[in-house]
Order: C-alpha cells, then structure tokens, then sequence
C-alpha cells in the first residue's frame, strides 16, 4: 500500500509539472514551500516534481500562506494559466479579430481567466488594441508566440504588469 500511495503521489506531481512545462512558464510552477525553497533556481522536469512532491508530503503551503512564510505571499491570486493557454489556442482568429476591435467576447474571456479587474479592463482591451501589430506580427504566429507579446505588453504598463505571471 505504501509503495501505492508513493506512486500516486509522484503522478500527481508530475502532471503538474508537466502542465506548468506545458505552459513554457517554470517560474513558481512548483507555488511555495520548503520544496520550492530547496529546489530554487533549479531548472527542469525532476527539480519541480521534486519541490512539488515535498510541498505537498510536508502540507506546509497552507503554514506558509497563513503566516506569510515559506515564500508564501498571503495576498496572491488564483491564477489558471492553462486556461489563459487553452482560450489563445482555441480560438486564436476569434482573439485576433477582438484584439484589432479592441473589445469581443473571446478578449474579454481572456481578461477574466488572467484575473483583471473589473477597473482595469478598458486599460486591458485598449492596451491590447494599441499593440496590435506587435501581439499579431504575421498571419502565422502561433498562439505561444501571442501570449507572449501579450505579457512583454502588459510588463511595459505600470497598472497592467501586476497580471503577469512572475
């Protein structure tokens, strides 16, 4: 049963670490912990399935997001990447279109799955519409390619850098 439970664990952590790998994004992808604090500035797969793996068999993220510690931050935001990922994917043409109107269904979804504020929305969509061309350079870019312009935009502007992902 032990040896169960030890394969379980290693799965989940892996599949976690696959899905922050799989969003190209390996900052905090193991969150906080004693794990993330002896692995830091480790890089690859085995270092943050390591990290996430003692996180989760010591269960200290919710001491260190309790009392601050750990390097823990007590006033972050649930964040879904995959989402953010999944809406570029999908619907890339239906973004792009938004994006040069500066308002649209699929541009709103993805301000809602980066957590931006109601008041900072219209700052969001005008932003975005301003860059246009440098979100959308040609008619191939790929949606990892646009979501990284979109972040490189918004680290530029002092109330929209907050939103992305450190």
């Amino acid at each position: 049963m032990h040896r169960f439970g030890i394969s379980v664990a290693l799965s989940v952590a892996l599949a976690a670490g696959s899905a922050y790998a799989e969003e190209g994004d390996t900052a905090d992808s193991s969150g906080c912990g004693v794990g993330t604090i002896l692995f830091k500035g480790q890089e690859g797969a085995a270092p943050q399935v390591l990290a996430i793996t003692t996180n989760g068999t010591l269960g200290n993220q919710t001491f260190g997001i309790t009392t601050g510690t750990l390097g823990c931050n007590q006033n972050g935001i649930v964040r879904s990447p995959a989402k953010v990922r999944l809406i570029t994917t999908s619907s890339l043409d239906n973004l792009a279109r938004d994006v040069a109107r500066g308002e649209g269904e699929t541009l709103d979804s993805l301000a809602e799955a980066m957590t931006i504020d109601a008041g900072d929305r219209s700052l969001f969509f005008t932003t975005m519409q301003a860059n246009f061309a440098r979100i959308f350079p040609s008619e191939d870019v790929t949606a990892d390619e646009v979501l990284t312009s979109i972040h490189a935009v918004m680290a530029e502007d002092v109330a929209l850098s907050r939103y992305v992902a450190v």
